[in-house]
């Protein structure tokens, strides 16, 4: 019984240390991003130089250029991302697009305690 209970002991101690580490990452650099974000959307992700491509060629126009949202605090850089990703898809919603260009990011510390919130700034796209 005694057993039992120091292993299960350093099992919440194992887990505890695991989130506060996994947790005190606060940015993701910029490959993971463009990689991780576009599986997080509903909306189409196309980067910079593609938009530009099928704008150039009649295939999408620019609905909003230069919008910003701030992503609810999540407990891991990931879950910022995924709030993001939900921000984003309801903005493409709500301006009646379907896709969006990522303009730029960043994690921004909002405390002492170095919690950090995610900022993106994007255009919203409606592509044929």
């Amino acid at each position: 019984m005694k057993n039992t209970k120091i292993k299960l002991l350093n099992l919440n101690v194992f887990i505890i240390v695991l989130m506060l580490l996994t947790s005190c990452a606060t940015s993701m650099t910029p490959v993971k991003v463009n990689n991780i974000l576009p599986t997080l959307t509903k909306s189409r992700f196309i980067s910079q130089a593609d938009a530009e491509n099928a704008v150039r060629a009649n295939k999408c126009k620019y609905i909003t250029k230069g919008r910003n949202y701030t992503a609810p605090i999540g407990l891991t850089t990931k879950n910022d991302l995924k709030n993001g990703a939900k921000g984003i898809d309801e903005w493409v919603e709500l301006d009646g697009g379907n896709s969006y260009v990522l303009r730029s990011y960043k994690w921004v510390t909002v405390d002492h305690n170095g919690s950090t919130q995610l900022h993106i700034e994007f255009d919203t796209i409606l592509c044929e």
